[in-house]
Parts: C-alpha cells; sequence; structure tokens
C-alpha cells in the first residue's frame, strides 16, 4: 500500500492562484482588498500569526491594517475598534486574534465584527448558517481539512470519519462540513467511553485534541486516513495529535508541519475575497 503525504502548499498554491487574481482584478477597480487584523495584548502566538498574514496577504497583492490595543484594554474598548472597521469602507475583512486577554469575552469580541467582514466564522449568524448548510464559510481549520481530503481525492461519502474534539473552533464546525459530504460522522471528546474502539471503526480520523502523539498506531485500522489538525510544542520540535508511527499503517495522511496549517491561513484570503 503506498501511502499518501498530504501536504498543504500544493492545495495552497491551486488558491493562491485564484485569490490573487480577485485581488488584482479588485485592484484595478481601485478597490485595495485590506484585512484589519486586531491584536489586544502580547500573546506570542498571536503575533506570530499576524505576522504570517500580514506577509501572506501583501504577497497576494492587498493590504494588512493591524490594530494592536494593550493587555489592560476593556472589553468595551476591543468592541468599539471592530464596530468603527465594520463602518470603515476602506476594510474587506477583519480578523480579531484568539485568545483574548481572560477579562475579555473573545465570543463577544467575535459578534462583534460584521457578517460580511468576517473572515474567520466568529459572528454566531455566520457560524448558524453553516451548521444549517446555507454557507460554506466556516472557520479556516475546518475549511483546510476538507480542501485538503478533496485535493488528494479522498472520498467521504458513506465513509466513518471520526472527529477527535468538540471545540467550537474546529471539532463541530468539521463534523458539520463532513455531513454535508454524507460521511457518518462520530464526534469523540474527553467524556467518551471506548475510544481506541471507536477509531478502529474509523475510515477517516480528524484529530484536533491538543494532546501531542495522542492517537496511537494500535488504536488505528489498516488504510486509515489521518487529517491531523494538532500543533503541539514537544521540547524544540512541532508534533501533531497523531503518533508520527501511525503514518505506516495509513493510506493517507497530512504532516506536522506543512499540512492542514499551511491551509488554514490561505482560507482566511479565500473567506476575505469571497464578495468581491
Amino acid at each position: 500500500m503506498e501511502t499518501i503525504l498530504m501536504r498543504g502548499k500544493p492545495v495552497a498554491d491551486v488558491y493562491r492562484e485564484t485569490i490573487t487574481e480577485k485581488i488584482a482584478a479588485a485592484k484595478q477597480r481601485g478597490l485595495l482588498v485590506t484585512l484589519a487584523i486586531v491584536v489586544v495584548g502580547d500573546d506570542p502566538a498571536s503575533h506570530v500569526y499576524k505576522g504570517r498574514l500580514v506577509k501572506l496577504i501583501e504577497s497576494l497583492g492587498g493590504a494588512a491594517k493591524v490594530i494592536e490595543l494593550p493587555g489592560d484594554s476593556s472589553e468595551e474598548d476591543v468592541i468599539g475598534v471592530v464596530k468603527k472597521l465594520n463602518r470603515n469602507r476602506y476594510v474587506t475583512g477583519i480578523l480579531p486574534m484568539m485568545p483574548m486577554p481572560k477579562h475579555i469575552n473573545g465570543d463577544a469580541v467575535g459578534a462583534a465584527v460584521s457578517p460580511n467582514k468576517d473572515v474567520d466564522c466568529l459572528n454566531p449568524q455566520n457560524s448558524g448558517d453553516v451548521f444549517m448548510e446555507r454557507s460554506k464559510w466556516a472557520a479556516c481549520t475546518p475549511r483546510s481539512c476538507m480542501a485538503i481530503l478533496e485535493h488528494y481525492g479522498i472520498e467521504l461519502d458513506g465513509k466513518n470519519v471520526v472527529v477527535i474534539g468538540r471545540s467550537n473552533v474546529v471539532g463541530k464546525p468539521v463534523a458539520m462540513l463532513l455531513l454535508a459530504k454524507n460521511a457518518t460522522v462520530t464526534v469523540c471528546h474527553s467524556h467518551t467511553k471506548e475510544l481506541p474502539e471507536l477509531l478502529k471503526t474509523a475510515d477517516v480520523i480528524v484529530a484536533a485534541v491538543g494532546k501531542a502523539c495522542f492517537v496511537k498506531p494500535e488504536m488505528v485500522k489498516e488504510g486509515v486516513v489521518i487529517v491531523d489538525v494538532g500543533i503541539n510544542a514537544v521540547g524544540d520540535k512541532l508534533m501533531g495529535d497523531v503518533d508520527p508511527a501511525v503514518a505506516a499503517k495509513a493510506s493517507a495522511f497530512t504532516p506536522v508541519p506543512g499540512g492542514v496549517g499551511v491551509v488554514s491561513n490561505m482560507m482566511v484570503m479565500e473567506c476575505l475575497t469571497r464578495n468581491l
């Protein structure tokens, strides 16, 4: 059995071409596609992510507007900044960096983003539309998972898919997108009993549990497809939620790093340009 290494870059490159063309066409009409990024405090991961998004949008021909607020900003102040960006006709999309400082309700900030400027499905109206299958614009990571599976020709219709993790950011929305492709989906979490037995029934596993090497080879069947969403720092390495040894039993799997994360950033850009 030949194992397919489902790298993210070839997937992202397909989207890059289309997005670049849309941004160029908008520029010819006098519109500079602009992503506003709101960062509150000094969370290192948020600043790294911000830097990557700025570099990406500029490489596609668009622009970034970065608003950095001190960590002790009030929730009211942050929401006020978001609402001002909603009214700014030169801003195409808005992305508040999560997580917010503990004294700020991130859900409230996300809900303040105008639905048509929301690039990561933070507004509950947009997430509700995804749930009701009225919209395909789920959060960027679930869409990244689906884009990879489609690109590499992984059949989902009628397949048993196990999603590990039930977060609003990945687990729940990716389950909805998989259901829309007629997969039979089981969502597992910290209270799930007999998890290894459930995993052994899976044709496809989407791992988004946030624990390094959580899925072991003995938990999966031969020929399983692995989509590893996890990015965990282990010493000086980045590890996924799936033990690398599982690759020997898989028919296809995403590497970490170099898999889902590479596509996720491009999904933000696709959503940014959806109304052009």
